[in-house]
């Protein structure tokens, strides 16, 4: 779907790279601009788009055959900006309503992810396999985009219930992952 997209921006001359960075400032900016004022469901629509754009670098450097190591690294390292200006502009939004508790439980989403994250490029460079998980980011990134847009349409709750969720499930993953990088290193 994402191919006749990809194509033509190639055509134009636009790399990669270039959608790599504009998707990160385009979730940036749909997160902090919409987020902490309180306009949930149009953040949730216009981060959607621009998340889009990481699947769409993918297929386009692999239709251009210019996938590289500083591309994947790129966009890895993007993929932590855009989550933590998410979660921050939730925390924001939180913090000036009075919702400590769920500005406490969005940071914890936030360090939880980006220690999700950590713990399997670590396990990788340390040539480890680690690809294990329940709460890997795409399925972090559903539950709260859509907790997030719901809740703006007016479901009550669902935020909450999307944020506690994705904090058990995100602290799930990061002890399966150190199991499994532990089963890997330690002899029985």
């Amino acid at each position: 779907m994402l191919t006749p997209l990809g194509r033509a921006l190639a055509r134009l001359g636009i790399s990669p790279n270039v959608i790599t960075l504009l998707g990160t400032l385009g979730v940036a900016a749909g997160a902090l601009g919409f987020y902490p004022r309180g306009q949930l469901f149009w953040g949730s629509v216009v981060i959607t788009v621009f998340v889009l754009a990481d699947l769409l670098d993918g297929v386009m450097a692999r239709m251009l055959g210019t996938g590289s190591v500083w591309g994947a690294f790129l966009d890895s390292t993007l993929d932590r900006v855009g989550d933590a200006a998410i979660f921050s502009g939730l925390i924001l939004w939180f913090m000036a309503t009075g919702e400590g508790v769920l500005a406490g439980v969005a940071l914890f989403c936030l360090v939880a992810g980006a220690v999700v994250s950590y713990a399997k490029a670590r396990a990788e460079g340390l040539g480890l396999s680690c690809d294990v998980g329940l709460a890997e980011r795409s399925e972090r990134l559903l539950v709260v985009l859509v907790a997030a847009g719901l809740s703006g349409l007016g479901v009550p709750y669902i935020l909450a219930v999307g944020l506690w969720l994705l904090a058990a499930a995100s602290a799930f993953t990061v002890g399966q992952r150190i199991i499994h990088v532990y089963r890997q290193t330690v002899p029985t």
